[in-house]
């Protein structure tokens, strides 16, 4: 049985997704001393989803805390507010509305509870624990089923005045481009380089191109791993739809870096497992869009935090950071 010390601090940090909430107990160190999982989306009522992560947590508190209290809860959720502790309008989460989620979460467990959205979460664990320690301006880009972002200025996370500031997945890359499947907007940056994005170009592309390998797997097993699969194995359509996902990227990323003269742009999510087929083409068109004075300055890098660990790290660094 692992019992902390009684100086160290222990928070609880929470990823809440729209299927699935991650959970583990973090130390000082970064150390994620226990984690457990509950299902997200067969809750309908918020009060019913923090009842039984309540249940699932106490386990893990009784194991490592003996009776001691916690520090804190940090939550990644999306559409988290940090100002108001709010999860607004969140259209993947089953409880719709303005949901005071930080203020439900502190009542139950009887302690601090700070909320972001989870890309935000996921900036402040790198700057805590991961790739981004000592460093005060960089953007984080999420790149998994959609994309998130979080962008650190002057060694401080960008909220804006609402709490909202930050989303540059919906940024537009390809006006009147390819159509958003859940917010109807055309040519948005997460349209193109998420995996729902990879997946909708190497659908179009594989049916342009009958030699590609890609038409060797059904049309519901062409993802973004199927893509990576056959780009490894050298087939030239698999790489293209890499090459034009990581020119949309690049693209984007110049921008972003005009916008806030980053000293890194840090990629995490399932899209990077694709390596150089993505990198490349992603930093070569963001050093060709750059003015001269921001070309070769800026460093494009991996996630410096473990995968399955990454959320949790991130949300519990609201409250140890």
């Amino acid at each position: 049985m692992s019992v902390v010390q009684s100086a160290e601090r222990v928070v609880l940090g929470i990823d809440i997704g729209g299927t699935n909430t991650k959970f583990g107990l973090v130390n000082d160190q970064g150390v994620v001393l226990d984690k457990g999982s509950i299902r997200t989306n067969i809750h309908k009522e918020v009060n019913d989803f923090i009842d039984a992560l309540y249940a699932a947590v106490t386990p893990l508190l009784e194991k490592h805390l003996s009776g001691k209290a916690l520090t804190g809860i940090g939550v990644g959720v999306p559409n988290g507010n940090f100002y108001t502790g709010t999860v607004e309008y969140a259209p993947n989460l089953p409880w719709k509305g303005v949901i005071p989620f930080g203020e439900l979460i502190s009542a139950k467990f009887g302690v601090p509870c700070k909320i972001t959205n989870d890309a935000n979460a996921a900036a402040q664990g790198e700057m805590l624990f991961g790739a981004a320690q000592g460093m005060k301006d960089f953007i984080m880009m999420t790149l998994g089923t959609g994309v998130g972002s979080g962008i650190v200025a002057n060694g401080s996370l960008i909220y804006g005045h609402d709490g909202f500031a930050g989303e540059l997945g919906h940024t537009i890359v390809k006006p009147g481009g390819r159509k958003h499947w859940s917010t109807g907007s055309e040519g948005s940056l997460e349209s193109y380089a998420s995996a729902t994005g990879i997946a909708i170009t190497a659908k179009k592309m594989r049916a342009e191109f009958p030699e590609s390998m890609l038409n060797n797997y059904p049309e519901d097993a062409i993802n973004s791993k199927t893509v990576f699969e056959c780009a490894s194995q050298g087939d030239a359509i698999a790489i293209e739809v890499f090459r034009y996902t990581g020119q949309k990227l690049g693209e984007a990323l110049a921008n972003f870096v005009m916008f806030s003269s980053p000293e890194a742009i840090l990629l995490f999510g399932g899209v990077i497992r694709a390596g150089d087929f993505i990198l490349n083409p992603a930093k070569l068109h963001m050093e060709r869009n750059l003015l001269p004075i921001f070309r070769n300055k800026v460093k494009i890098i991996f996630s410096g935090l473990d995968e399955s660990d990454a959320a949790i790290l991130g949300a519990s660094a609201l409250i140890l950071s």
